[in-house]
C-alpha cells in the first residue's frame, strides 16, 4: 500500500504517541476512577475518540505513555484496536513529572515518523488529515477558555517561536493578537525526533522533568533544528478538556452522541463493537 502524500510524495505518518501520564485533578470526581482519557464526552471516552480517527486514518501503531490508573487504559485498548497494534510505557513517577518526562520514556520505542497527541482532546476527525505529513503542529486562534503554549508564525506559515506555559500555572499565557494557541497535536519526522531525543536526555538528566516538552521545541526552533508548519484548527472544531466547566463545555461543542453499536464504557467495549 502506498502510504505517501500525493501532491508532496513525502511518507506519511503511520504511528502515534500518546501522552496520558498525569492525574487529571482538575476533573475531579470524574477522574476518580479512571484517567482523564477515559472519562466520556457525551458518552465516548476521549481515548475511544482518538483511536478510532486513528484507526480511520489507516495508523497501523500507538505507544500511550501512561501513569495513573494505567490498568484502565490497558484493558480498554487490549493489544489492538482496529488495525492499530498498541505498545505501552508506564511512567513511575507521573505524580512528580510533566510530559517532557513522558515524553523522553517512549524514546526507545520510537524510531519514525509519528504523531504525538496529548491525552485530553477532542476534535473533528478530518482535521488531523493535513497532520499526516511529518513536521507540522496544530494551532488555533485563541478563545478564553484557552491557556498552555502559544508560537508564532511567520509569513509562509512555519513557527518561528514557541513560549511554553509556566507549569502548573493555568491560565497563564501570551494572548497577544499575533500569538496562536498550540492544540497539543504535532507531527515529526524521524531526522526531527532524533534532535528532540537528544534534547530531551539533555532535560532530565539534569533534572528538568517537571517542564513541558515544548521547551525543547523552543529551544530546537530558536537554533533552527527543528522546522515545523502551522495546520489552524477552526476554534470550534477542537476542544482540550482540563476541568469540570471544559468537559461541559465540549459536549456543547460535540453534542452527538455515539452510535448504538458503539457505545462504550470505561472498563472496555461493549453493544457490539468490533476490536
Amino acid at each position: 500500500m502506498d502510504y505517501h502524500d500525493p501532491s508532496t510524495g513525502t511518507a506519511r505518518v503511520r504511528t502515534a504517541v500518546l501522552l496520558a501520564a498525569g492525574l487529571g485533578s482538575r476533573l475531579a470526581p470524574f477522574t476518580n476512577a479512571v484517567p482523564k482519557c477515559m472519562v466520556p464526552v457525551t458518552g465516548v471516552p476521549i481515548l475511544g475518540r482518538l483511536v478510532r480517527c486513528l484507526d480511520r486514518l489507516g495508523f497501523e501503531r500507538l505507544v500511550v505513555v501512561m501513569g495513573y490508573k494505567s490498568d484502565v487504559i490497558r484493558d480498554y485498548l487490549g493489544e489492538t484496536f482496529g488495525g492499530i497494534s498498541i505498545d505501552y510505557v508506564v511512567s513511575p513517577v507521573f505524580e512528580t513529572t510533566n510530559n517532557i518526562y513522558s515524553l523522553w520514556l517512549a524514546r526507545d520505542l520510537i524510531d519514525e515518523a509519528f504523531l504525538l497527541v496529548e491525552s485530553d482532546l477532542v476534535f473533528d476527525d478530518e482535521l488531523l488529515e493535513p497532520l499526516l505529513v511529518p513536521d507540522r503542529i496544530a494551532v488555533s486562534r485563541q478563545l478564553p477558555w484557552m491557556s498552555g503554549t502559544t508560537v508564532t508564525l511567520d509569513d509562509a506559515g512555519i513557527v518561528n517561536a514557541f513560549y511554553p506555559a509556566p507549569p502548573g500555572v493555568y491560565g497563564q499565557h501570551c494572548t497577544d493578537n499575533d500569538h496562536f494557541m498550540a492544540v497539543n497535536i504535532c507531527s515529526l519526522s524521524h531526522e526531527t525526533w532524533v534532535e528532540i531525543r537528544k534534547r530531551l536526555d539533555q532535560h532530565v538528566t539534569e533534572g528538568q522533568t517537571g517542564d513541558f516538552y515544548e521547551v525543547v521545541f523552543a529551544e530546537m526552533t530558536a537554533d533552527g533544528s527543528m522546522t515545523a508548519e502551522a495546520v489552524i484548527f477552526p476554534t470550534e472544531r477542537w476542544y482540550e478538556i482540563d476541568s469540570v466547566a471544559d468537559l461541559h463545555a465540549a459536549e456543547l461543542v460535540f453534542p452527538q452522541g455515539p452510535n448504538p453499536r458503539e457505545v462504550l464504557d470505561v472498563r472496555g467495549r461493549t453493544d457490539g463493537a468490533q476490536r
